[in-house]
């Protein structure tokens, strides 16, 4: 029998899941390993406005939870890539409609942001 998870559900293990996919740095990992593995500079470098530590942190919590794999080259100088897993390449089909609709609706959001401001201005 299927287990039952609703995130509404103050006590659901699903609001754990959740919290991974919808923390700030993890939709924008996902998005950066998606044509393949990448070493920790590449990733600095194309995750723009993510801090080292950040990215060490968000890397981590991602390994944990099964999303990505880290490798490490026996290499002089030692080489580590991060890349996705099939379980963290199973999240590229929904945060792609998501990053979709965000980059399709930023005029709506603006405006709306713009009202706002002007409403509170008054």
């Amino acid at each position: 029998m299927a287990v039952g998870y609703n995130v509404m559900s103050a006590r659901c293990p699903s609001r754990v899941v959740l919290h991974r996919i919808g923390a700030r740095w993890t939709v924008f990992v996902v998005n950066a390993l998606e044509d393949g593995p990448m070493r920790f500079t590449a990733l600095v470098d194309r995750i723009q406005g993510v801090t080292p530590k950040v990215l060490t942190e968000t890397l981590r919590a991602m390994e944990e939870d099964g999303l990505l794999a880290r490798v490490e080259y026996a290499e002089q100088p030692p080489r580590v890539e991060y890349g996705l897993t099939d379980l963290g390449r199973s999240l590229l089909v929904p945060l792609r409609a998501v990053r979709e609709w965000a980059e399709s609706h930023v005029p709506e959001i603006l405006e709306a942001r713009e009202r706002a401001q002007a409403a509170r201005q008054n």
